[in-house]
């Protein structure tokens, strides 16, 4: 791969990774790559059919195979909210880029997945359910990403310009050093 020119954006479902991953991409001019959209896409099944025929570790496989086989190296890629929770997807992405976690606080998250019957997890959990689940990923977000970007208080707008500003910020030292 060698110049690790990617962007991952990482967090909890409903953080904002894919509408920030959009702008993003048109702010620094790179392709960019939504996991969930590309798995349906390759599958032919949404997220919840996937997941009921299959099983969520079927799920769980396929993240970790796209982030194995993507040859695009030049990208920004957002990522879906569980896809941190497996070692080796966040050694593949510490290795191969850089990784931005979206640090949402939970009420804003709930507020905007708790009505969304495209997230499996949301469909069978409950609040104080999904509020343990972000807790529980939350040291993996902290300890996969280089740089935490906290939304609270900050417009779409804002935390695409921090993350712009932080990509060429670092760029001009190796991302991984």
């Amino acid at each position: 791969m060698g110049t690790m020119n990617r962007i991952y954006l990482i967090g909890f479902m409903g953080c904002g990774k894919s509408a920030v991953g959009r702008r993003l991409s048109f702010l620094l001019k790179m392709p960019y790559y939504d996991m969930d959209k590309e798995i349906v896409r390759q599958m032919g099944m949404t997220i919840p059919e996937i997941f009921e025929r299959f099983g969520e570790e079927y799920f769980r496989n396929l993240e970790t195979e796209f982030l194995q086989n993507l040859q695009q190296d030049h990208c920004i890629i957002s990522t879906g909210g569980g896809v941190t929770m497996r070692k080796v997807n966040q050694r593949l992405m510490r290795q191969t880029g850089l990784v931005l976690f979206l640090d949402a606080p939970f009420k804003e998250i709930w507020r905007r997945i708790h009505k969304d019957p495209n997230r499996p997890i949301v469909r069978r959990s409950t609040r104080e359910e999904i509020e343990a689940l972000h807790k529980s990923r939350y040291r993996d977000y902290k300890r996969t990403a280089h740089i935490t970007i906290r939304t609270e208080h900050r417009t779409l707008r804002q935390i695409t310009q921090y993350a712009a500003f932080q990509v060429k910020r670092l760029k001009t030292n190796d991302w991984n050093a």
